[in-house]
């Protein structure tokens, strides 16, 4: 195994990052669902981070056992009550419950305690990014807004044209901009054709024409995507009081989980590009990569991505994940009555073995694209 991960340049202290932030955020993830279900009365059984043999585990005086696992790809919270770590009912148990038992039993609490409790595991990853957005912006700052150029790339596009530190970008095609963010997709607009930018440096105004290059990007989140770039990077950054870092990391969180419901939807819609979605060894690698170029300030902004993506991932209605519960549980709701014990049995089934499938085939397209350098 440490073979394959030297080929794509994750010795053993390469894929430290990457484990670090995964058990954070699962951890974050499941304490979500812990918290609530304490606080709805709820015993837990088993609070476990990763899966398979455990490595080290305790019980605390609640009667909770905290393990973690050999497996740090995962997580569970296991309910009392609870046939396994999926959360299915264990039906037979939970009919013959003494009275005592039923008023800690998962089952017998209400659906909307229930959903709480459901809910509250990706509620946490989004609270956590939100946090984590806002100690990037108070401790390395945030982007100034204003369409100012700060760091070139050395021979990149910008350089070659003459651009400089500090030079305000006023239009780029006619179009007048303001504001930096303004200036991706402009740039982007005709891929591979020369951008004519009119700069204001100082006193001076003048027009200057500036060839993109394409560029393979990660996002935060682990995804690529190809984009027309002339190398600029904004034009220095200010460090937010905490409560405006945490408005601003709230507004960041709300975008990325728009972001994600919308590449979501294009996908199955036909409009989103497959070759974007990344798993656990495209993640790794871009992890090492944001550790050894950009630091901890590009580390800190990967996990809040990445925890956005796991609180909506969650959400999916697929049986087995948390939306898969939360679907059920909304049925129940308005039905009056829990579905069925073998239409569970047989959801949980088929979800299971489409998280195998979608793990498989994105596990092969990491391995395809790291293997062809791409």
């Amino acid at each position: 195994m440490m073979g394959l991960l030297d080929s794509f340049g994750l010795g053993a202290l390469g894929f430290v990052p990457f484990i670090v932030i995964i058990s954070i955020l699962i951890f974050f993830h499941e304490l979500g669902h812990f918290l609530v279900g304490r606080w709805c009365g709820v015993k837990v059984v088993t609070f476990s981070i990763g899966f398979g043999p455990e490595l080290f585990g305790y019980d605390d005086r609640h009667g909770t056992h905290w393990r973690i696992a050999a497996i740090p790809l995962g997580g569970y919270v296991r309910f009392f009550g609870d046939a396994n770590a999926a959360s299915m009912p264990d039906e037979e148990r939970n009919q013959l419950m003494t009275p005592e038992e039923r008023a800690v039993s998962l089952f017998h609490k209400s659906v909307w305690q229930r959903i709480a409790i459901v809910a509250a595991g990706p509620l946490a990853n989004f609270i956590l990014a939100a946090f984590v957005f806002a100690a990037a912006f108070s401790i390395y700052g945030y982007p100034n807004s204003d369409a100012i150029i700060g760091p070139i790339k050395a021979d990149g596009p910008a350089a070659k044209a003459g651009l400089r530190k500090g030079d305000r970008i006023v239009e780029v095609n006619g179009t007048k901009v303001t504001l930096f963010d303004q200036l991706p997709e402009l740039i982007s607009a005709e891929p591979g054709r020369p951008v004519n930018l009119t700069i204001e440096r100082g006193q001076e105004s003048f027009d200057v024409s500036v060839t993109p290059e394409m560029r393979t990007l990660s996002t935060p989140d682990g995804k690529t995507v190809s984009r027309a770039i002339i190398g600029i990077g904004p034009g220095g950054m200010s460090r937010l009081d905490p409560v405006s870092a945490l408005w601003q990391g709230t507004k960041e969180t709300v975008q990325g989980i728009g972001a994600s419901a919308k590449f979501i939807y294009d996908l199955f819609a036909g409009r989103g590009d497959p070759k974007q979605v990344t798993g656990i060894v495209g993640i790794a690698v871009v992890s090492k990569t944001i550790t050894e170029t950009i630091g901890l300030a590009g580390l800190i902004l990967l996990t809040a991505g990445l925890s956005i993506s796991v609180g909506f991932i969650n959400l999916l209605p697929i049986p087995v994940l948390d939306g898969g519960h939360l679907v059920f549980y909304a049925i129940e709701a308005i039905r009056g009555r829990p579905v069925g014990a073998r239409a569970q049995e047989l959801s949980f089934g088929i979800g299971l073995m489409l998280i195998i499938t979608i793990t498989v085939l994105v596990l092969g397209h990491d391995l395809s694209q790291q293997l062809s350098g791409g």
